[in-house]
């Protein structure tokens, strides 16, 4: 199943495997440590499931998943326990996909191509590189340098690399462990935009220091001209104060940030239709969303055209009276044509 993009990372992905199990009920009269102790044993109780080899590695996981605020759970309502089990449900399956038991090596080249393939981030440092002096440079190599950074000097990454130390003392899971956190953190939405963006332009101010260089020790300064040129030719140079191209740049930009957030609304959607509708209305919705009309997703379902409508009558109303009240009503009314 892929996996729910950043822009509603908090509040969507449903945990399947608590359903069956007595809900955390904020206004319960029950102690902190009763609902702590509940939560652990349903996790506990979902990884003998789903991770029956990795049997050494269920307290510790289950432990990093908790977390060692008890606080937040003394303190949070019905529906900020909700959004807790969502967020700990979206961390889990991060480290299953791409991270435990892989080899540490390995496991850092999938977050570096899985934050690398994140349009967004990866068309900003591309753009960077193409203004800047050093144009031999990849997305990667400046990536991963954002992510060093990150990972040293991130007063949230340094808490939770301590809290992993006190969950395992093994040397495999702990990096494991950090790499799923390293990931979901920098995908959190901030604006709309993924977390990593924002260190990025950090990143960027400490680097360079605006349109002049730094003041040398040699006390003279050197201007840096409004047009970049890749050596004798001169068709190929970037006038940096072209202000078609930088409006046209930051439409486009708008744009892929649309893209973006409509594409993790498609997939919290369907995450949605899958718990409270089945597995028919996912795919009815993934047909629809492709053009196709009423008869032909009949066809491809294999089922009676009558069946098909009312369907979508179900699809409609839970889409557009349940799920859009709180996540973006008028881009999916207008999908759904309501």
């Amino acid at each position: 199943m892929k996996l729910q993009e950043p822009a509603l990372i908090q509040s969507m992905d449903p945990m399947e495997a608590m359903e069956a199990t007595a809900p955390i009920d904020g206004t319960d009269e029950a102690s902190t440590q009763d609902r702590i102790d509940r939560l652990t044993a349903q996790w506990k109780s979902r990884l003998e499931a789903e991770l029956p080899k990795a049997a050494t590695a269920h307290d510790a996981i289950v432990q990093w998943l908790v977390g060692g605020d008890r606080a937040r759970y003394s303190d949070a309502s019905s529906t900020q326990l909700e959004v807790i089990k969502n967020a700990m449900d979206f961390r889990y399956r991060i480290l299953k996909e791409r991270y435990l038991n892989i080899p540490p090596d390995r496991a850092y080249r999938n977050l570096i191509q899985r934050l690398s393939g994140v349009f967004l981030i990866r068309n900003k440092i591309k753009t960077w590189i193409a203004l800047s002096r050093d144009r031999a440079r990849s997305v990667v190599d400046v990536l991963q340098e954002v992510i060093q950074e990150l990972m040293q000097q991130d007063a949230y990454l340094q808490q939770q690399s301590a809290w992993i130390g006190q969950c395992t003392k093994d040397g495999r899971l702990r990096n494991a462990l950090m790499m799923a956190t390293t990931e979901e953190y920098c995908l959190r939405p901030v604006r709309n935009q993924p977390l990593l963006m924002y260190r990025f332009v950090n990143y960027l101010k400490r680097a360079q220091r605006g349109g002049m260089t730094q003041v040398p020790s040699a006390d003279f300064i050197r201007l840096v001209s409004d047009e970049l040129t890749g050596g004798d030719d001169s068709e190929g140079a970037i006038n940096l104060l072209d202000a078609t191209a930088i409006a046209d740049y930051q439409e486009a930009e708008a744009q892929a940030q649309q893209q973006e957030s409509r594409a993790a609304v498609v997939e919290n959607l369907i995450l949605y239709l899958d718990q409270k509708v089945g597995s028919e209305a996912v795919q009815w919705l993934r047909l629809y969303l492709q053009g196709h009309t009423q008869e032909t997703i009949a066809d491809t379902m294999n089922l009676p055209i009558k069946q098909i409508y009312r369907l979508r009558e179900k699809v409609g109303y839970h889409a557009i009276k349940v799920f859009a009240v709180k996540k973006q009503p008028e881009l999916i009314a207008e999908w759904l044509g309501h």
